[in-house]
């Protein structure tokens, strides 16, 4: 039950997440002059569909679909839900007639095709301001806060969750549910070891013991944790970083950040903070699955090994609709609202970066067209902006097969 009603939540967050994407891109025509004959939300086939006749909205009847009377848009709620769409008069470059996306000017057109990546940003930014207001989730190092305004609450403390078998916490007698409190450096002589000198590193976060971890792999530390309620300490030996896992150990843990007056405030600097940390993970899943690429056809086997694994990152890194609605709304549905909320942003910012990519079927690359036609002060006629799109409409439906085989195979 849980994973149906997680895909439900699923699909309606990405039908509302493009439905306002697109909803961008119909504020924008109407203002700069461009007509929009259909605002749909989902795909087609169409379900219903509404239109103004004599100065009111009217349900139009099956018959009267293709021949719709009346004036205006028609808004269409369709049966696939998959997301929305906003068709507007002329949409090719070279169209001339008025009302029409291509009779419209060159900055009419970049606010119309930047309006959506726009309204993506907002609702993130709308999102991430209610939950500065009532709790936000801490989900990274150096997060956005405005620190006058924000009070820390420690939901639920560091936790280990499970421990792997004959793992540096294993042999350290660690157990699950074992709450880590803080973490010092061992001073060794031979096979004694005593706690060292150096500062403690209070542990308030789960980023806050991977950082240490990944600080002192391979060393020998002290930890500071309770269970049941005792306070203990032990002393583990850490694996090297190049092993499975430094400490062997599952952890958890919830911290969250409040804030009155700034959650606007904070609401923005997160969206651009993520806006900033999703571009870095685009080019990053760019240059290892290029970097791998070559590597592969190099004759030294260490480096046919390296070029492996910065494809297998590339591939783990990527998450398409399939593994969204199946894998991660389910597991997030279980967590609750708050982490559900979280979740529909960071999409929304992520659909706005990936539009903004100077793709030709997207609206930066269609942009980018555009931009170019306009610098060698000639139209992009109607046929080479169709085979162009067409074609890069092929590679995004070729790369979503293979991210939706990806993401099946991880329900294996």
């Amino acid at each position: 039950m849980d994973v149906v009603i997680g895909v439900i939540l699923g699909l309606l967050a990405l039908v509302i997440l493009v439905t306002a994407h697109e909803f961008g891109h119909f504020i924008a025509a109407r203002k700069n002059g461009v007509e929009v004959e259909e605002f749909g939300i989902c795909f087609p086939p169409r379900a219903i569909a509404w239109r103004k006749v004599k100065g009111k909205w009217r349900r139009l009847k099956k018959s009267e679909w293709d021949k719709a009377p009346g004036e205006g848009t028609i808004i269409s709620l369709n049966w696939l839900p998959i997301g929305g769409f906003c068709q507007m008069k002329g949409e090719n470059d070279d169209a001339s007639e008025k009302g029409t996306f291509g009779k419209a000017s060159y900055w009419s057109k970049t606010k119309i095709l930047f309006a959506g990546v726009t309204a993506n940003w907002i609702v993130a930014a709308v999102i991430f301001t209610a939950l500065a207001f009532v709790g936000m989730p801490h989900f990274m190092e150096n997060q956005f806060q405005v620190d006058i305004d924000t009070e820390v609450y420690i939901t639920k403390p560091v936790t280990l969750e499970s421990i792997e078998k004959d793992s540096p916490a294993d042999n350290a007698g660690l157990q699950a549910g074992d709450i880590v409190k803080s973490m010092r450096i061992l001073k060794c002589d031979n096979e004694e070891c005593t706690e060292g000198v150096n500062e403690r590193y209070e542990i308030l976060t789960t980023d806050d013991l991977l950082g240490f971890l990944d600080k002192y792999a391979g060393e020998s530390v002290y930890m500071s944790f309770t269970r049941d309620g005792d306070e203990m300490t032990a002393p583990v030996t850490l694996n090297a970083s190049d092993k499975d896992y430094i400490l062997g150990a599952a952890i958890d843990g919830e911290l969250l950040y409040m804030s009155s007056w700034s959650s606007p405030i904070v609401g923005i600097g997160t969206t651009i903070q993520l806006t900033g940390e999703t571009f870095k993970g685009v080019g990053q899943l760019i240059v290892n699955l290029f970097s791998g690429i070559i590597k592969q056809v190099n004759f030294d086997q260490s480096v046919r090994e390296s070029g492996a694994e910065e494809l297998q990152s590339a591939g783990d890194s990527v998450t398409g609709p399939v593994g969204i609605v199946g894998i991660l709304f389910p597991n997030v549905a279980k967590a609750g609202g708050r982490s559900l909320a979280f979740l529909v942003a960071i999409i929304s910012v992520s659909l706005a970066c990936m539009n903004v990519l100077p793709i030709p079927a997207l609206d930066g690359g269609r942009w980018l067209m555009i931009t170019i036609a306009r610098l060698r002060k000639k139209k992009l006629s109607k046929a080479t902006e169709e085979k162009i799109v067409g074609r890069s409409f092929i590679v995004i439906l070729i790369l979503a097969v293979v991210i939706t085989i990806l993401d099946i195979m991880r329900f294996f």
